[in-house]
């Protein structure tokens, strides 16, 4: 098959052809349809994870058609169309029985622990416990661009930070995964703020139902802009994009006994940031991470997007071909693209 390879971190992937994959007993081979480019790629590329062993092929935010079943897996077959959480689970340790295979103790991750969906087939484990059935009525492209970053932030704004309508939520970083959270706030009939540092990006915010937006780079003090649009400080706040200061102004933003939720990761040497701990203490607030969304949980997700009062397709920002994929992966840092990329043709 073809594929997106890197041998070294931080240095170009090429177009090669490797072996195509075989099911596991209890697993599925994927014939990829489409796939999201994401920046925890683009941390995965640069060295940033350690689950990563070279030569690697990225990818995790994809849909495709099931072309081979493992002689275990009970509820699939070849030609299903599936889509698989980001992080997928063993289905044996006391997390996965719990129903939170999100934070597995021996999780699966295409793209990280596993080669993954910049390539024409992936392998995926645990079939039974980690495939989705995708609705008839959604092309891959939309599937795909749910991902990691539309499902993380499904589970952080309505499972981890519980949020209600009429409750004020700060969104702060505005690109796939805080355009995502801006519209599930919105959705649940919330307030939402979207703070960015690009003007283009907080248009779209404003298009996808932020009541009101706040420019960081053109503000003496982010936090205190928020809470004077919140009248006191946010019931929810997000740090979608993971970095020490919108993690801070996160935190600092909310009000008494208000949810600070962690979406965006925090790696290489933004893995320590300060924590205005003082405020935490006093105003009892609860910091919060969010990291994917169980596969059970889709059809809570999936019922709003049949409904309407969800439409992901409107993120999608651009697609490309899998030739495209290594310059727009090295250069997910630079956040040049407003909405989500998607890979459409291998």
């Amino acid at each position: 098959m073809k594929a997106v390879v890197y041998e070294s971190f931080n240095t170009a992937p090429q177009i090669q052809i490797v072996n195509d994959p075989t099911p596991a007993d209890h697993g599925v081979v994927i014939e990829v349809k489409a796939t999201g480019v994401c920046r925890s790629d683009w941390h995965g590329w640069v060295g940033h994870d350690s689950d990563i062993h070279l030569p690697h092929v990225p990818g995790h935010e994809f849909s495709g058609v099931i072309s081979a079943v493992g002689k275990q897996v009970k509820k699939w077959k070849i030609g299903d169309r599936v889509t698989v959480p980001f992080v997928a689970g063993c289905g044996h340790c006391a997390e996965c029985h719990s129903g939170n295979q999100q934070v597995c103790d021996h999780q699966f991750q295409p793209g990280f622990t596993h080669w993954g969906s910049f390539a024409e087939y992936v392998g995926i484990h645990e079939a039974d416990l980690n495939l989705v059935a995708l609705p008839e009525s959604m092309d891959f492209t939309t599937a795909a661009s749910l991902g990691c970053r539309f499902v993380t932030s499904f589970r952080a704004v309505v499972d981890q930070g519980k949020t209600s309508a009429g409750q004020w939520v700060a969104v702060h970083g505005c690109g796939g995964v805080g355009l995502s959270a801006i519209m599930i706030a919105n959705a649940l009939g919330a307030n939402v703020i979207a703070i960015d540092i690009s003007d283009d990006k907080l248009q779209l915010a404003r298009s996808l139902g932020s009541v009101a937006t706040v420019n960081a780079a053109n503000v003496p003090n982010v936090v205190e802009a928020v809470q004077q649009l919140s009248k006191g400080g946010v019931h929810v706040s997000l740090d979608a994009l993971g970095h020490p200061t919108t993690c801070f102004n996160s935190i600092s933003n909310l009000r008494k006994r208000g949810k600070h939720v962690q979406v965006g990761l925090m790696l290489g040497d933004h893995t320590m940031p300060a924590v205005p701990m003082s405020k935490v203490i006093a105003n009892e607030l609860e910091i919060l991470g969010s990291h994917g969304m169980q596969a059970h949980r889709y059809d809570a997700m999936f019922a709003m997007i049949h409904s309407g009062k969800l439409q992901p397709e409107k993120l999608i920002g651009r697609t490309i071909n899998l030739e495209e994929s290594i310059p727009v992966l090295m250069n997910m840092d630079k956040f040049e693209v407003p909405g989500v990329t998607v890979i459409t043709e291998f």
